[in-house]
Order: C-alpha cells, then structure tokens, then sequence
C-alpha cells in the first residue's frame, strides 16, 4: 500500500513539474484556400504565444462548408464569404455570436509569364490566349467574384469558352504559375509579391464585397484563444500586409 502511495506521488509530482504554465491545447483550423498563406504566417506567431498547437486543413469555401455540415471534426472555419458562416450558425452547427469579418478579400487580374496590357482586360481576348483561370463559381467565393467581374467588363461571354476552372483559388493559381493558362483571376493576396507590371487589381465595384467571415464550432478554449489572436492588432497587420482589406468592425 505504501510502496502504491509512493508511486502515485512519484507520478503526480512528474505531471506537476511538466505542466505548462497554460492549459494548452490543439486547435483544428478549416481555412479558405485564398487565405492559407497568412494562415501559414499567422499560426508559429498564435502557437508561440500561446503554447496551444494548430492543425490547418485549406480547400473551397464550398466544399470545407459540406464537410462541416457532414460532420467533419473542426474547431473553427475560416470561409472566403460570409454566407457559408451565417449558414452554419443558423444551423446550430456554430457557436452563436462568434462570426466575425477577419478579412476583406481583393481580386487581381493576373498573367504568369510578363506584363500585362496597358488596358488590363485586354490580356483574356489577345490572340495568343488559350485559357483563362477562375475558381469555380459554385463553389468558391472568388470564382463568384470573378464571374461578376466579368460580366460587368462585358467579357463573361467573350471568355467562357476558355474558362478553366479550379476547384479552388489555390488551383486557379496554379494553373496560371504552371502555364496551363495564360492569365486568371486570383486572390491579390496570392500575388502580392508578385512584379507588380504582371499583376492588376479588378475594380471592387465590378464584384459584391468578398467579406471573409470566420466561426466558431465547437467549445474548445484554445479555438477562442486562436480566434481573438485573429482579432488583434498584431494579426491584424499581418493580415493586411498579405493584400487583405481589414474591416473596421466585427461583421
């Protein structure tokens, strides 16, 4: 009984002595493809001042969104829109009153071997263009924002014949980088460090806002500890540094 007492105390003095100051913990983080290089950014700054760890899982808006509601095992949901979010609270399948504006995403006309035209929508109609990139419209908010751009320059039918789509925006650009098309319709963020004579910021009042919205899913602290690292200064300017809008409230 005594030499029982002795190991449990052995043991129990172990477990105090390697406990960290926090209760740290894992966060399970679905991001929209256009924002996983912030995220990629974001999360050893979160991890380092938090102690908790994140896993990152990226893909459409559409298809994270269908596997949420299928059930799969996700602390918290980073949408390209804010429709998907809105939809899984009011499902009951987020937390209520977690959503917020994290982002406020920029489409960018961009060409992948040189320098755009002098007018800028001319480069999807030169003769020497096969293909043109977007996401896919039913899927992805940037698509979306694409097709409406396109339509509104009055090049929607024009093009669609040379559309090729990507599942997401992550694909949309590699098709463009890869030279399987010769100029797309990308996220800003995905280019901003790209020469800036190849790359041409679309408009915003030719698309409906991309107001990227974030959610809660489950109870886990270490989701709220990463969600109001999201929203905090630091963050923040991370965030814009990548080519994002910054909301100047919380929806």
């Amino acid at each position: 009984m005594c030499r029982v007492a002795i190991r449990l105390a052995a043991i129990l003095a172990l477990l105090i002595g390697a406990a960290p100051k926090g209760i740290a913990g894992e966060v399970r983080v679905a991001v929209a493809s256009n924002f996983l290089g912030a995220v990629h950014q974001l999360v050893p700054v979160f991890e380092a001042r938090s102690g908790d760890t994140v896993t990152v899982s990226a893909g459409s808006t559409g298809k994270l969104y269908a596997q949420i509601s299928q059930g799969a095992p996700f602390d918290v949901f980073l949408a390209a829109d804010a429709r998907r979010p809105r939809l899984l609270e009011e499902q009951g399948l987020a937390l209520p009153d977690s959503r917020f504006t994290y982002a406020r995403g920029q489409l960018a006309l961009w060409r992948g071997g040189g320098a755009l035209p002098a007018r800028p929508w001319d480069a999807l109609v030169e003769p020497g263009v096969r293909f043109v990139s977007i996401a896919n419209p039913r899927t992805a908010p940037y698509g979306e924002a694409a097709r409406q751009a396109l339509e509104a320059a009055g090049l929607w039918d024009r093009v669609r014949g040379r559309l090729v789509m990507g599942e997401n925006i992550a694909q949309t650009y590699q098709y463009v980088a890869t030279g399987n098309a010769q100029v797309g319709l990308v996220a800003l963020a995905q280019v901003h460090d790209a020469p800036p004579e190849s790359r041409w910021l679309v408009p915003q009042r030719l698309y409906a806002p991309i107001d990227q919205q974030a959610v809660r899913l489950t109870a886990a602290d270490a989701g709220a500890r990463f969600l109001s690292f999201l929203r905090g200064a630091e963050a923040r300017r991370m965030i814009a540094a990548f080519g994002y809008g910054l909301p100047g409230g919380d929806s």
